[in-house]
């Protein structure tokens, strides 16, 4: 009996959850007969489940339409969600399964305190002889990694980034090139413009790198994607297959981040 019970009132909140579904599917209002039919049941059966739901704010009826929305305790728990979300465990698998695909080492960053600093590489079946490893930071001017980073970073930020590489240099085999301001931000307008940035032969000769940014919910940039390989292998093309795979691997890890 008290099985019985239980399984009523699981299937009980299954049935309301599809109501929750479709609005969150839905993205926008929606009228009762519109959301009783797409969550398969009738309006009669849909609006006992939409009063208990406005009791504690999962969704809320608006009094000059009447139309359904989510309320404010569902986009609380949305974005709690997100918050908890684990960028990085989220990025590895995706990050080791496209260089199973594309079969270039490809690595992940972070922004670090010193600038864009690798935290995980997925190695090619064949070695690169580049001095990059976890814990290596990348230039922000000279390197793909480094203006993807600066193409979504703050300006004032990316100013000072740029001064502290200047003065300072970064890792060996990824120092710094000191840039015009104009050349610069011409650089960060077409990376913006395209979605990822590319290196060819820059800042090590017969060395090719992509770059596609990952994006969380709020739209800041949160990590990087970055192929690299040899010239002679890595085709560097903007609509070549290595781009187009880096460019949809950041993207569905942003995807799954709440950007959208």
């Amino acid at each position: 009996m008290s099985m019985e019970k239980s399984r009523r009132g699981i299937q009980s909140i299954e049935t309301g959850g599809r109501l929750l579904t479709v609005l969150a599917g839905e993205g926008g209002p929606m009228s009762l007969g519109d959301l009783a039919k797409k969550a398969g049941m009738p309006a009669a059966k849909a609006h006992p489940y939409l009063v208990s739901f406005a009791s504690f704010g999962l969704i809320e009826q608006n009094p000059l339409t009447g139309r359904y929305e989510l309320g404010p305790f569902a986009l609380q728990m949305g974005l709690i969600s997100l918050q908890r979300l684990d960028p990085v465990r989220i990025a590895i698998p995706m990050v080791t399964a496209l260089t199973a695909d594309i079969d270039q080492t490809v690595g992940l960053s972070v922004l670090g305190n010193q600038g864009p600093t690798i935290i995980y590489i997925s190695e090619s079946s064949y070695p690169i002889h580049v001095n990059m490893r976890t814990g290596t930071v990348m230039s922000i001017q000279s390197t793909a990694t480094g203006r993807v980073f600066a193409a979504y970073l703050p300006p004032k930020q990316v100013e000072r980034m740029i001064e502290q590489e200047n003065r300072n240099g970064v890792a060996a085999g990824f120092g710094a090139q000191g840039m015009k301001r104009a050349a610069m931000e011409t650089l960060l307008a077409d990376v913006r413009k395209r979605g990822m940035a590319r290196v060819m032969g820059e800042p090590i000769p017969g060395i090719n790198a992509i770059c596609a940014p990952v994006f969380e919910h709020t739209g800041a940039i949160r990590l990087g994607i970055t192929a690299i390989g040899p010239a002679g292998s890595f085709d560097a093309g903007w609509q070549g297959e290595i781009a187009r795979k880096v460019l949809a691997c950041a993207q569905e890890v942003s995807r799954r981040l709440g950007k959208h």
